[in-house]
Parts: C-alpha cells; sequence; structure tokens
C-alpha cells in the first residue's frame, strides 16, 4: 500500500511539476478568432479573420487550409466552412478588403483529376474535399487535418523562408498531389511558369498584378511575383500540367472568380500529360503515382518574391532533409524562444491559452520579405540586398499603431527598427519620397487614413529605437504630414481625419524636437491643435465642416450616426481620438467631472459582448485608447475596471468567438497582450503607459540587451482574482508607487512593480 500511495504522490507531483514548465508554444491555438463569418458577426467585418496554418515568428511562409476563394475572406479560410479545396503557402492574418496571397495551393487528391476548386454548398464539386470538423488540430508551427472525401490525412509544418507537408494515403493505384499555381485570395495570379527541374523537382513562379484582384480586389494595387522551388519525396514519373485557355476579356478578379461560369471554364482544362515547361495564364501541375496503404508522401517547398535561385537556398537552408518531424521540431523551439519573451503566472488555462495564442498573432507580421541571403524586391522593382536589417511587409498602420508596435518597442525592438528601415527604403527606391500609410508587398495601397508610420518613427526614437537612416527617416516623415494633413483651412474631410492628422502632427512635432529642427517642432505642434477646429460648442462634440467652412448638417442620430464623418466608426467613438492633448480635449467637453460622466456613459451603454456597437467598440481601432483615459482624467480605478471587463467579455478561447472584430494584423491580439500584462500607452510618441490591473499574478517580460540596460521586468498582483480588480497600493523597486503610469524608460532599465489588489477602488491611488 505504502508503494502504490508512493507512486501515487509521485505521478501527481510529476504532473504538477509538468504543469508548472509547460512551455508558451504549448498554450497556443491558432484557430482562435478564424472564422470570417459575417452573419455571426452581425456586421460587414466579420470577426478575427486569422488562419489556422503553420508558421514561425515573424517569418516568410505560412502554410494553411484554404476553405474559400473570393468574398471578404482575407485570410482564404473561416471555420464554418465544411470543406478544403487546398493548402497554401502564403496567408495574411485577420485583414478584411477582399485579401490576397494564398499562393502555391497544394492538394492531395485520387481518382480522376479535376482541375476546378469547386463552390461550397452548390453542385459544382470541383477538387475541394469535405473534411472531418474533429480531426482539425492547430498549434504553433503545426496544422493537420483528415480530408474525408479521399481519406487522406493532411499535415503541415513550417520554416522561415520554406514549408513541408504531409500527405497520408490510403492504398490507391491512382493518388495524386496537384498543385493549382493560378489560385489567389479574392482572385488569381495572372501568369504562371512551371518546370520540371529533376525527378523529384519543379520550380517556377507566379505573378499577382492588379489585373487578378487580390488586395482590395486589385485597388490595393498589389504587384508581386511568388517563386517556389519544391521537391516531392516520391519520384516524378507521371505527371503533367493543366492549362486553362483564359480568352481575352474574362476579368480575373473576385466577382469572375466566385462564378460558376468560371468554375466550368476552369473544369474544361487542357491536360498535357508528361510536360516539363509550361508557361500560362491559368496554370496547375499534377504528380500521379500509387501508394500503399497508410504510406506518407512529402512536399516541401521554398518560397521567394525574388527569384527561383532565391526560393531553392531558402528551402536548402531551411529545410535539408525529409524528417517532417524535426522541422516541427524547429518550428516549435522558435515559437517557444519569441512566446518567452513574455511569461504569465496564475490566471485560468483558457486565459493563459487566449494570452500566448494572442502573443502568437502578434508576432506573424510584419513579416520578413527577404531571402536568407537578405535580397528583397525594391519599390523600383530590382533586386537589393541588405545586411543590415531585414526587409519586412505588411504594415497595416492605422491598426497597428496604436498597440501592436508599441508592444514591439518592448519585446522586438529589432522588429520595429527593420519595419521603419523598410518604409524609408522603399520610399526612397519608389522616388515617392513619403510614407505608406497601409504597405502590402511594396505596394502603395493608400488604404485607410492617416500618417501612422511617422507616429511609428516618433515612437520609436523616443525610446532609444534608432538602427535606421534618422535624417531620411526625419525627411519623409515631414514629407508625409505635409502631403496628408488637415492642410491651410486647419481641417480635413471628417472627423477621423481632422483628428488623425492633428496627432500625427504632434508625433512629427516630437521628432522635430529631437532632432533640433526648433521651427519644424514649433510648426507642428501649433498643427498638432487644429483638431479644435472642428469642435462644435452648439453640439457640444466634434462635427465634420464643409469646404466653405460651414457645419455639415447634425444627423438624426448625433454623434451616434455611424460614418458621419467618420471611418469605421461614428463621432462618439472617434471624437475621443485626442490623445496628444487630453487636457485640452477635457476642457472642450466642460471640465473632468463631465468628461467622466461622459466616458462612463459611453461604457455602459456597450453590450456586454462589445461586439460592433456604437458605443465602445472594441470590435475596431478608433477606441483602442479610450479605456485608459480615465487614467489621465484622475479615476484611474475605472480603467482598472473597465480594461479587465474587456479582457474578460471580447476575448475567448474560441475558434468563431475568440475575438470580437478583424485580428487586424496584430493589433487586436497586441491590446489584449498589453492590457493583460496591466499597461497601455494613449499616445504612441512620448514614453507614458497607463498602469492598471493585470489579468494575471505575476508577468515577466524578457527584455533586448541591444535596447535595455535591464535584464527583466516583472509586475506582480499580490491578491489578484476576478473580483478583485482594483489597485490599493503600489510599490517599484520596492518604493512606494502612487502614479497611475509608469515610463518606457523605467521598464527597459528592469525591475519589480508590485500592485496590490481588491475587490474595492482605492480612489486615492494614482490620482492625478
Amino acid at each position: 500500500m505504502k508503494k502504490i500511495i508512493t507512486i501515487l504522490f509521485a505521478s501527481i507531483l510529476f504532473l504538477r511539476m509538468d504543469a508548472q514548465t509547460k512551455l508558451p508554444a504549448a498554450y497556443v491555438y491558432p484557430l482562435i478568432g478564424a472564422s470570417t463569418d459575417v452573419e455571426r458577426a452581425g456586421v460587414m467585418h466579420g470577426l478575427g479573420k486569422t488562419f489556422p496554418g503553420a508558421t514561425t515568428p515573424f517569418g516568410l511562409v505560412q502554410v494553411s487550409p484554404n476553405t474559400v476563394t473570393g468574398g471578404d475572406n482575407g485570410p482564404g479560410y473561416s471555420f464554418q466552412h465544411t470543406t478544403i479545396e487546398g493548402f497554401a503557402l502564403t496567408q495574411m492574418s485577420g485583414i478584411g478588403w477582399y485579401g490576397d496571397l494564398g499562393n502555391f495551393l497544394v492538394m492531395p487528391t485520387s481518382g480522376k483529376l479535376i482541375t476546378n476548386s469547386g463552390k461550397e454548398n452548390t453542385p459544382i464539386k470541383g477538387y475541394r474535399s469535405s473534411y472531418d470538423k474533429k480531426s482539425e488540430t492547430a498549434h504553433a508551427g503545426y496544422y493537420s487535418v483528415e480530408l474525408t472525401d479521399y481519406h487522406i490525412k493532411a499535415e503541415m509544418t513550417a520554416a522561415p523562408h520554406s514549408g513541408m507537408m504531409r500527405f497520408t494515403f490510403p492504398a490507391n493505384e491512382q493518388s495524386r498531389i496537384q498543385i493549382d499555381l493560378a489560385r489567389r485570395v479574392g482572385g488569381t495570379s495572372t501568369e504562371q511558369y512551371v518546370k520540371v527541374l529533376d525527378d523529384y523537382t519543379i520550380g517556377g513562379w507566379m505573378k499577382c498584378t492588379p489585373q487578378g484582384g487580390g488586395w482590395g480586389n486589385g485597388d490595393g494595387q498589389a504587384n508581386y511575383t511568388v517563386y517556389f522551388y519544391a521537391k516531392f519525396s516520391k519520384p516524378l514519373k507521371n505527371y503533367g500540367v493543366w492549362s486553362v485557355a483564359i480568352p481575352d476579356g474574362v476579368s480575373r478578379k473576385r466577382e469572375s472568380v466566385e462564378s460558376e461560369s468560371f468554375q466550368s471554364l476552369t473544369a474544361g482544362a487542357e491536360l498535357i500529360n508528361g510536360c516539363k515547361e509550361k508557361k500560362g495564364k491559368h496554370l496547375g501541375f499534377f504528380a500521379n503515382f500509387a501508394t500503399k496503404k497508410d504510406e506518407a508522401v512529402l512536399l516541401k517547398a521554398g518560397i521567394s518574391f525574388v527569384s527561383m535561385e532565391g526560393a531553392k537556398q531558402n528551402l536548402t537552408a531551411d529545410i535539408s532533409n525529409w524528417d517532417f518531424n524535426e522541422v516541427r521540431k524547429k518550428a516549435t523551439t522558435l515559437w517557444n524562444k519569441a512566446l518567452g519573451k513574455m511569461t504569465i503566472d496564475g490566471g485560468t488555462e483558457d486565459q493563459k491559452t487566449v494570452f500566448y495564442t494572442a502573443l502568437y498573432h502578434t508576432m506573424i507580421d510584419p513579416r520578413s520579405f527577404a531571402d536568407v541571403n537578405g535580397n528583397y524586391p525594391g519599390g523600383d522593382g530590382k533586386v537589393h540586398t541588405s545586411q543590415k536589417f531585414t526587409k519586412r511587409t505588411i504594415f497595416s498602420g492605422w491598426d497597428v499603431f496604436r498597440s501592436q508596435l508599441p508592444l514591439q518597442t518592448i519585446i522586438n525592438p529589432t522588429i520595429v527598427n527593420d519595419m521603419i528601415n523598410s518604409l524609408v527604403e522603399l520610399a526612397d527606391e519608389s522616388g515617392k519620397h513619403y510614407l505608406e500609410r497601409w504597405e502590402f508587398l511594396n505596394a502603395y495601397s493608400g488604404c485607410m487614413i492617416g500618417n501612422p508610420a511617422v507616429s511609428m518613427i516618433a515612437d520609436a526614437y523616443n525610446k532609444k529605437i534608432r538602427n535606421f537612416n534618422v535624417s531620411k527617416a526625419y525627411e519623409y516623415s515631414r514629407n508625409s504630414v505635409e502631403k496628408f494633413g488637415n492642410g491651410k483651412k486647419g481641417y480635413s474631410n471628417g472627423i477621423s481625419n481632422t483628428l488623425e492628422y492633428a496627432y500625427f502632427d504632434w508625433c512629427q512635432a516630437q521628432l522635430a524636437k529631437q532632432l533640433g529642427h526648433t521651427s519644424d517642432a514649433a510648426l507642428y505642434l501649433h498643427r498638432s491643435q487644429n483638431y479644435r477646429n472642428i469642435f462644435d460648442s452648439s453640439v457640444g462634440w466634434f462635427r465634420p465642416k464643409k469646404l466653405d467652412g460651414s457645419w455639415l448638417a447634425w444627423p438624426a442620430k448625433g454623434r451616434l450616426a455611424q460614418d458621419y464623418g467618420c471611418v469605421e466608426s461614428n463621432p462618439y467613438q472617434q471624437g475621443w481620438f485626442v490623445p496628444h492633448d487630453v487636457k485640452g480635449l477635457t476642457e472642450l467637453l466642460g471640465g473632468k467631472e463631465k468628461a467622466i460622466a461622459d466616458l462612463s456613459n459611453f461604457f455602459e451603454k456597450a453590450p456586454v459582448s462589445l461586439e460592433w456597437n456604437d458605443y465602445y467598440n472594441q470590435a475596431n481601432e478608433p477606441v483602442h485608447h479610450v479605456p485608459f483615459l480615465f487614467n489621465r482624467l484622475g479615476a484611474p480605478w475605472l480603467t482598472q475596471k473597465w480594461a479587465r471587463l474587456i479582457c474578460d467579455r471580447a476575448y475567448h478561447n474560441s475558434e468563431e468567438d475568440g475575438l470580437v472584430g478583424n485580428e487586424d494584423v496584430g493589433q487586436m491580439s497586441a491590446w489584449y497582450v498589453l492590457a493583460a500584462a496591466g499597461f497601455h500607452p494613449v499616445c504612441p510618441g512620448d514614453n507614458r503607459y497607463e498602469l492598471f490591473s493585470p489579468l494575471f499574478k505575476k508577468v515577466s517580460i524578457q527584455l533586448d540587451p541591444v535596447y535595455a540596460s535591464g535584464g527583466k521586468f516583472t509586475i506582480v498582483a499580490k491578491n489578484n482574482s476576478p473580483a478583485n480588480y482594483y489597485i490599493q497600493s503600489a510599490k517599484l523597486n520596492g518604493k512606494s508607487y502612487n502614479k497611475c503610469w509608469i515610463s518606457h524608460s523605467d521598464i527597459v532599465k528592469g525591475g519589480l512593480l508590485e500592485l496590490v489588489m481588491g475587490d474595492q477602488p482605492n480612489m486615492n491611488w494614482g490620482k492625478e
């Protein structure tokens, strides 16, 4: 009996130790937020729009299932879909506007070769397959699923510039791997090339132009070429190409590829058996082979945006053998290292899963755009090389300047440096000499509003992240605010534009001041006050002006009227965006008491779910700084309350309801990471983070020694619980601390912030 008890005790102790030592990647569930379901969201913007496939931190390749082509389905996947049309090597995360990438679509099949993708919930079958939802497995660096139509298990993993797929087939004389080279999220590539290089290898490219749809259904002006170098684990003996004759004048954009006529066109492709080389408008490649029961056939591929040789070098450097499990293990190791920069203690298992999945989602973009040798495509259409920084892409500026980039200044400052270098070099190479607000693979998309890159640069410089061409960055920042701004009238087209341009002018003023450009500093500081020009005291709120300076008619719904001078918001939501001058905003609103009352109303009338609504709308970016304004208004206990409630209500361990709005390239998740840690900025560009109640009892941040003098910064919340979200007292490095904010310089020095929590507010702590 004693022996049995000893064994049981040892087992329990082992399990407890195992739980305590569970590595961060084990908590990641990439399916959180993986839905584009507009009907479920109740709004055209949909839900999280994440992709569930395998990738590495900020890697060039994303190997992921695709369930749909066309529509506003940026990630190419949505959890409610019941069929999969293939597995692509490139994806976007959390974006709207019809999306892009989804290139090199690989599908394992059997039986008669089918060359059209098919459409879900229609008689048009195509090569897509139903799948067993219960079999779907997603981890950091790994994805697998059972394709029930073909009885094939599909697995995928990723390396920084390459991907690997493993397909386990049943016994079949006519098994196959087919690759749709024309496929692209929201359209098609417009020209493709494929060549059989040896008995196991193919190479080629796919050109993606605006004429083929993609980003913004072509309006995003995406123009890129994906090069590939792919190897099969079985020899290529029975292979070929299918080619679709696309008639002149047939659209290649979203509305066309969604149509039944396009499906009929692609179903009638010409089959060219034994074809070793082909260039065309709509190509696919197939390799047939016999398989034994449970035989695994693997495909590995390197991707490059520069050349086929670059793709080959990328694959050779990343994946030298056929050991799928080893590649997966390396991907997991990379994720554990990246995610390990933040460690947490306390909270539920669901909260840990939500936290580390959110942190994971903040480390997908800005992704690498360069090959292993440093080559990258420039804004001038030429190949450039850099060993000083990694060329990065996908800068969702309007979204990410608020939380995503401030988070990276702490945990990944090199990434911020890379992104600044990338945008500055792009402005130089293109000859435009201003900074793009939403950059996608060198495309000047013009999406959204403002000058968010100016915020990123001012914030980074202020935090001593300065490993970029500062003089060029300043010049192009200045050009940006001059080209896009409130102009001589002192106001712009609507509330959103006017308020945001005023903030970005303030950012330019801060950068000018630090660089000694005193006249510029004075000019832009003065222009940062232009937000006052559209405040109408007769209605007590911001209001758009016409070109002649008269007010636009006040709507029946007042400041709750969606899109009344606002971008993806209403005046009540957008009007709080004066982050650089909260004191001035408070004065306009009639003082602190009135501002606090109005702000409280803003939160209290929002639905508990915090899904898309006319009040506090966590589903979209314009309000993401608003919970922290209570700190600035002298009521920090209300920031403590609402920050905790938003974390609880808007973020869940759920595929479809995990995120209340678009992930937006890391922004939605970065907000949660910072809020769960207990600090968040109101105004990127200054050095201040607002303090409030952490979700966990302990959060530790490993600091980058190149940019920080301290090794680690830790926040401890004593007596923390679901009910105890009010700060009673605080100590910073053992000394009493009564501020409701902390500076970036204090964080990077390292140290310990101790908070004592309670279930009632201490209205004397942190009150300004």
